[in-house]
């Protein structure tokens, strides 16, 4: 007998860093609601956004996860105060990074999605399954990926 795979062959590798406070309880909200979403997404719940080390992304995109969304509470609205604020500041610096070593920075998103957000999950996640689709599977580390951030474009 023959075992069925559990993706199909169009599914990409998306991996979901989420607040356990707000944007775990938006994508619940949106799963309670049933709105319909990308099956693509994988979700790693985590206490905060805050807590996010820039290398969890860095070492999925590397290792060849096709896309990586970090999500959280929106700012002044952390549960931990300025847990955000701190995800923020490294998440965006992280994303200034990717291109230098040869990954493109449209793979990598970060947001803020309260618990009562079912409906703006629901787009987040399908936009961003959508931008990973359009790009295609991750070519890995050490393929050319021209950017106008990338060190060959100078």
């Amino acid at each position: 007998m023959e075992e069925k795979s559990t993706t199909s062959a169009n599914e990409m590798k998306i991996i979901g860093f989420l607040c356990n406070w707000c944007s775990y309880g938006g994508a619940d909200t949106a799963g309670v609601s049933r709105l319909k979403q990308p099956t693509d997404l994988r979700v790693i719940r985590i206490p905060c956004t805050g807590r996010m080390d820039p290398l969890f992304v860095l070492k999925a995109l590397i290792s060849g996860i096709d896309g990586v969304l970090v999500s959280g509470c929106h700012p002044k609205d952390c549960h931990y105060a300025v847990g955000n604020f701190y995800a923020r500041r490294r998440l965006e610096v992280l994303k200034e990074f990717l291109p230098f070593l040869g990954i493109d920075a449209d793979r990598f998103h970060y947001t803020w999605v309260s618990a009562s957000e079912g409906q703006r999950w629901q787009e987040v996640v399908t936009e961003f399954s959508q931008r990973i689709h359009e790009l295609g599977r991750n070519p890995g580390v050490g393929t050319k990926t021209k950017t106008e951030n990338s060190v060959e474009a100078y």
